[in-house]
């Protein structure tokens, strides 16, 4: 597998293009993302970028997510792939969206929106989100939790797509993860979502 390395200033360069802090939405933390891609440059460092397919990104690893201060728990400390979180989504049908309005909306926002760039690392980066993580290696979210997650809930990612991650520490030896220039095939630039254990 091939990959392309980037520095840190640019992955921030990349995720400040995307990822206003003083962006006016809805539960608005891409200061606390930024955090999170802090800590991983701190920790794991060593950046690439690489493309993702639909394998890649059902199996990203999710960690603890509140829900953006709703009634349920959408992904406990134990963490969740994009995968069983899409189908726990599934099952709960609309009960999820009325008792989590601001992460409902989130998540339905992707539905239609250009793709952008994740950002992950190959194992939990530092800090309360990332603790209790059951799994310790493998693709690990650090930015971009909505939209990986509406995507496939959405049937967004076909064979064909491709979607732009920065990883830190590299990607997982034995992923399908490839370089490219692009931000996602078929893609061009979407507003960025996230929100606090999140995005």
């Amino acid at each position: 597998m091939t990959v392309a390395p980037v520095s840190f200033d640019e992955v921030l360069h990349r995720f400040h293009e995307e990822h206003p802090l003083d962006r006016e939405y809805e539960g608005n933390t891409n200061d606390e993302a930024e955090g999170h891609l802090q800590d991983a440059d701190r920790t794991i460092g060593r950046w690439s970028k690489v493309l993702l397919d639909r394998r890649d990104l059902r199996g990203i690893i999710l960690p603890w997510h509140l829900g953006e201060g709703g009634e349920r728990e959408l992904i406990p400390t134990s963490g969740l792939t994009v995968a069983r979180t899409v189908a726990l989504l599934r099952a709960s049908g609309a009960a999820y969206t009325r008792s989590n309005p601001v992460c409902g909306r989130k998540i339905a926002r992707q539905a239609t929106s250009a793709f952008t760039p994740v950002f992950l690392s190959v194992g939990p980066a530092p800090g309360i989100d990332y603790d209790g993580l059951t799994v310790r290696h493998g693709l690990t979210h650090l930015d971009g939790l909505h939209r990986m997650v509406s995507w496939e809930l959405h049937g967004r990612v076909d064979s064909g797509t491709r979607i732009q991650a920065y990883v830190a520490g590299g990607p997982v030896v034995g992923s399908g993860a490839r370089t490219g220039a692009g931000a996602g095939s078929r893609a061009g630039s979407l507003s960025a979502s996230r929100g606090r254990r999140t995005a």
